[in-house]
């Protein structure tokens, strides 16, 4: 048994990193775990199962008995348990059962994970002891493990979860303006394997990269006018569609929509693609999930394009449109996107309206059109209202790249006056550009946004300490 003494989780976790690998070459799922005492390794373990006919040994469950036989005593008082995955409800009832006072994993668990992703039985107060949690050590390279060993085990990568709905490819055959080819991730952490997809046009290296953020009920389609402009100028253009949109997957459940699942995804996501030099372009839902994303990784980002969208800080009442809208969303469950988009774009053709209503054949593939009107934060203490508290101050105060604001005055829910209260809370933010023909869904006047906005991001990013 180890002998060395560990001055950080981090050494601790590369122990329990090298027990997963010997699981993996027994043909074992790679999580391998320690148990530390005094900042000396007192046990290992790792993943058994297959080989010992055992449903009970996970690692953390076979370093936990070698543990309290090392100690002579089941209560592990003072041990510190590391493990390279977030653990099950089975392990976590055993640490804490052990009295294990303090648990580090690796990579969360989506599935499975007791310690925050699915539930969290070390926060429940019913219990009589407490373990103190501690997750995301080493997690790039637990996951890499876990990935690593199922990818060739996968008959499909990207199989359908069989509570989610996937859109037949035939659905978006010969759509007008759209003939980008699809680009799929399944394996981010967040996404516990459902596919989303996105489009990724330009060079990889591009000196800079629009991230387009489409919001409710819309996709990327909606970006089909600005694409070709900032493409033709040499940049790189990453649109997603947000799981319940387009052609990403769509769960069955209304539930399964939660405001920090989406925007966990799309952090994810930028870093799956390490995105640099990203200029944010947001609308709608975009907006309230991707005006939070930039003070994750602020150097990441060097300016901003925002049209029609808000932050929902909690603080102050939705508006009467929203409010409206999110009414009338509740009585119409079933309303015809393609109809709701031509309704503010009369320019619209017959093609391009059903164009719109193709990710979402029947009431099955709706779920996320129905559930995102109620997602809107509205309370100090709603999912989400935290965060855009936080993005606020992040935009008032930390913010140094360029913003554009372009406004689609006839939006009778996120118009001029929700705009003019967003542009005050962005520093140095130029005077918005009002459009006067553009409604809700601003992004169908692209093309002269995309040539403007070209224009008015030429010119380098500010940086701090640049006078304003």
């Amino acid at each position: 048994m180890p002998e060395a003494v560990l001055t950080n989780d981090a050494d601790a976790m590369r122990l329990a990193l090298a027990e997963a690998r010997a699981a993996a070459a027994a043909g074992e799922v790679p999580v391998g775990a320690v148990v530390v005492k005094d900042g000396r390794v007192i046990a290992t373990g790792r993943n058994a199962p297959v080989g010992t006919h055992d449903p009970s040994a996970h690692a953390e469950i076979v370093a936990l008995r070698a543990a309290a036989a090392a100690l002579g005593n089941y209560r592990l008082d003072g041990c510190t348990l590391v493990v390279t995955l977030e653990p099950c409800a089975m392990c976590a009832g055993a640490m804490l059962h052990a009295r294990v006072g303090r648990v580090v994993f690796g990579a969360a668990d989506p599935k499975t994970g007791a310690a925050g992703s699915v539930l969290n039985l070390f926060a429940e107060p019913r219990l009589n002891h407490h373990t103190q949690v501690q997750g995301g050590v080493l997690a790039d390279e637990a996951a890499a493990l876990l990935r690593d060993f199922f990818k060739p085990r996968r008959v499909n990568v990207s199989p359908l979860r069989d509570d989610a709905l996937r859109p037949p490819d035939s659905a978006f055959a010969d759509l007008p303006g759209y003939p980008w080819p699809p680009h799929y991730v399944s394996d981010l952490p967040a996404l516990a394997g459902l596919r989303l997809h996105y489009l990724d046009e330009g060079p990889p290296d591009a000196p800079r990269t629009w991230l387009c953020l489409h919001g409710n009920p819309a996709w990327s389609y909606l970006w089909r006018h600005m694409i070709p402009v900032f493409t033709a100028a040499g940049d790189r253009v990453v649109a997603p569609d947000l799981i319940g949109f387009g052609k990403s997957d769509k769960p069955k459940k209304e539930g399964a929509h939660a405001f920090s699942w989406h925007r966990q995804v799309l952090l994810e996501l930028v870093e799956r693609l390490d995105l640099h030099n990203v200029v944010l372009v947001v609308q709608d839902w975009g907006g309230l999930l991707g005006l939070t994303l930039p003070m994750a990784a602020p150097r990441r980002y060097a300016g901003l394009l925002v049209m029609n969208t808000t932050l929902a800080t909690g603080e102050a009442p939705l508006s009467a449109g929203f409010l409206a809208w999110r009414d009338w969303c509740a009585r119409n469950p079933a309303f015809d996107i393609g109809r709701l988009l031509s309704r503010g774009n009369p320019q619209l053709s017959a093609a391009e309206s059903a164009a719109y209503g193709a990710p979402f054949p029947d009431a099955g593939h709706r779920a996320a059109t129905r559930a995102f009107p109620a997602l809107v934060p509205e309370r100090p203490d709603d999912d989400g209202a935290a965060l855009s508290r936080a993005a606020r101050d992040f935009w008032q105060h930390d913010w140094h790249g360029r913003s554009l604001l372009a406004v689609g005055t006839q939006d009778p829910v996120l118009g001029e006056p929700v705009m003019r209260a967003l542009h005050a809370d962005i520093r140095g933010c130029s005077e918005p550009w009002l459009l006067p023909e553009a409604g809700h869904f601003v992004p169908e006047h692209g093309r002269q946004i995309a040539e403007r906005a070209l224009r008015h991001f030429a010119s380098p990013p500010r940086q701090p300490g640049d006078d304003l």
